[in-house]
């Protein structure tokens, strides 16, 4: 079990001065030592994990020619954000989600991946009514509505590339779908900034929910078409069993990431969308026994996912494809502890601070 003493004053080791840094440091650390040991003791998921042999090549490419090359203009004069991003491995992230996927089409999952981390801390610090804008251009840039050119937010030409990329692999089918996926994200992070301006506390379920969308998952479950070359019909992405399938994969890497996340989100003050700070607030309790009830919702919605994994529907001669696809369904989850555990991200010290990058933004 946690040492939850020093969970309890996250708040305090966030917000430091410069004289009392080394305390800060090792107070940070010891902290995520404790969390790391709940998040690798208690969850726990019964799904095998691999990884891409292609992620060291995507992780120079992602480093070298996109953060350093087509998009280093964003953080041209930040190194050390710059820094921060690479540290972050991207690639290797990506990897553990799409572990077969060939080297050409790993590439523009990398892609969506640095896209997800740019656009979140860029608009993290954002005001609702900004990301109806960057939403709405963001979308009709990937359904080829319109171009880079002719859009005006700071991520076009990342998106266009991207469009052009997948069109390689999926029908624009897919890609509507796909985008639909992106729009729900938006529509998520744009519920998070108004709970975040209001300084107030959503209930539990509407955490739960506009989490679902925010955490970005939904559009990366969409391109296993692009690892596996299988484009499944319309009517199998619509069936509940599997709808219901990716809502939980959705639950369950939020379950995991709040925990993960909590002194990042306390110094960004991003505590009321985080579930385990909300189920504090709601019920309140401590923050261990907030950390106790979001893991007993994790292991609720596992139970669910593993039970309708093991008794999927008849669908006729898409059935071998449906299997396969649940199963690298079920990787993303067991892959995402594997790799994140292991980041400095949601460590105080190493994330992007809130200044920087709402400078950054004013700039742009």
């Amino acid at each position: 079990m946690l040492n939850f003493l020093y969970l309890s004053v996250i708040h305090f080791s966030t917000n430091c001065t410069y004289k009392t840094l080394s305390l800060c440091e090792k107070t940070v650390k010891y902290k995520t030592m404790n969390t790391l040991e709940l998040l690798n003791k208690q969850f726990n998921y019964p799904f095998p994990t691999l990884k891409n042999p292609h992620a060291d090549q995507l992780q120079e490419i992602t480093e070298n020619q996109w953060i350093d090359g087509e998009y280093l203009w964003l953080y041209e004069q930040n190194p050390d954000l710059r820094k921060k991003y690479k540290k972050t491995k991207t690639a290797h992230i990506a990897a553990q989600w799409f572990p077969t996927a060939s080297l050409e089409r790993f590439k523009p999952i990398c892609r969506l991946m640095l896209w997800t981390l740019y656009n979140d801390d860029l608009y993290e610090e954002s005001v609702s009514g900004d990301i109806k804008k960057i939403h709405t251009q963001s979308v009709a840039v990937l359904n080829g509505d319109i171009s880079a050119e002719e859009s005006t937010i700071p991520l076009g030409s990342m998106l266009a590339s991207l469009r052009q990329e997948l069109l390689q692999f999926i029908p624009q089918e897919s890609i509507i779908r796909f985008t639909k996926m992106i729009s729900r994200y938006f529509t998520g992070l744009e519920t998070e900034l108004i709970y975040k301006e209001k300084k107030m506390f959503p209930t539990v379920e509407e955490c739960i929910a506009l989490r679902e969308d925010s955490i970005c998952l939904y559009p990366f479950l969409q391109l296993t078409e692009v690892e596996t070359g299988i484009i499944l019909p319309q009517e199998i992405h619509e069936h509940p069993v599997i709808r219901r399938l990716q809502t939980l994969a959705c639950h369950l890497v939020t379950y995991f990431n709040e925990v993960q996340s909590v002194v990042k989100d306390e110094a960004t003050d991003s505590i009321y969308y985080n579930i385990v700070k909300v189920i504090q607030h709601e019920r309140q309790i401590s923050l261990e026994d907030a950390c106790l009830e979001d893991l007993r919702l994790h292991n609720e919605d596992l139970k669910e996912f593993v039970s309708l994994q093991s008794s999927l529907p008849d669908f006729g001669v898409w059935q071998d494809a449906v299997v396969n696809w649940v199963h690298y369904m079920s990787m993303v989850l067991s892959g995402w502890k594997n790799i994140s555990t292991k980041l400095g991200r949601y460590n105080a010290l190493e994330f992007p601070e809130a200044r920087e990058l709402k400078e950054r933004l004013n700039q742009i």
